[in-house]
């Protein structure tokens, strides 16, 4: 009896350090952008006054040059501007393509979804080339419009994938329910529907605009200097000019992804409660 807590004290204790290892493996790399941001000197590496925790070693220096510099502050409103427009466009016809598939009698519905969801398993530099000779022929490269309709196409498989994984759970009789008490489609959508797969559209629409506010290989492709965003801005200062404004940035990003993180799995748990 003895030896049985024992080892399973050990192998809890030998779980929990392996899972230390690979938490520390796979996070510490980004981790340390954050303080590395807060360098006074424009070097990428710790100096030995923030080693010694110096305050005059640390500084908001850089996040003061991103605000004031206005190829960054347009790189962000154009990275706003197009990850909403992309986002409410993919959440649509994500939406739209989940209900569809929902039923049963619709034919090659495996198909259909295979062919959807095919963005989120091709190369994106793939992608990216047959995007830029489609749009271009259409007159809309290097333009905000066919970056937006770029966008929607790698964001609306997240919609649909988290839509239809939502309406998997989700039961036909209220629908019939409703119809039988003389509510037509639009109605029993709006009020019956949408109110219990909110969370996994908005899960759907959170990852949606994820996709876009971090894509750049589309943008080398399509975007001109009117339609830079912050991570075709960060390619370029890596190769062009290096600057620890790039880890300030970065560090914003970082915050981000933790809050929408966090944001999908409070929707999660309340779709499941």
């Amino acid at each position: 009896m003895i030896m049985r807590i024992a080892q399973s004290g050990l192998g809890r204790i030998g779980y929990l350090a392996f899972c230390t290892i690979v938490f520390v493996f796979l996070v510490a790399p980004i981790i340390v952008i954050i303080p590395l941001s807060f360098n006074a000197e424009p070097y990428f590496t710790f100096t030995e006054g923030m080693l010694r925790l110096d305050p005059d070693a640390w500084s908001l220096r850089w996040y003061r040059e991103i605000i004031a510099n206005e190829v960054w502050m347009r790189s962000l409103i154009n990275s706003l501007f197009i990850g909403a427009s992309a986002t409410l466009l993919a959440t649509v016809l994500g939406t739209l393509a989940a209900l569809g598939l929902a039923n049963s009698t619709i034919p090659a519905r495996r198909l259909i979804m295979g062919i959807i969801i095919s963005p989120m398993v091709t190369p994106v530099i793939i992608a990216a080339a047959g995007m830029f000779f489609f749009y271009s022929a259409l007159g809309m490269g290097q333009t905000h419009l066919g970056l937006i309709l770029a966008h929607s196409v790698l964001g609306v498989p997240f919609v649909v994938v988290t839509v239809t994984a939502t309406l998997s759970a989700y039961d036909v009789n209220l629908t019939n329910a409703a119809a039988s008490l003389g509510a037509g489609p639009w109605t029993t959508f709006r009020r019956v529907q949408f109110p219990l797969i909110a969370p996994g559209i908005i899960s759907g629409a959170l990852f949606a605009f994820a996709v876009s506010f971090d894509e750049v290989v589309v943008v080398l492709f399509m975007g001109g200097v009117d339609q830079r965003t912050i991570p075709r801005q960060m390619w370029s200062g890596i190769r062009e000019q290096i600057s620890p404004a790039i880890l300030a940035v970065a560090t914003f990003l970082i915050v981000f992804a933790v809050l929408l993180l966090l944001t999908v799995g409070w929707l999660r748990r309340r779709s499941e409660s």
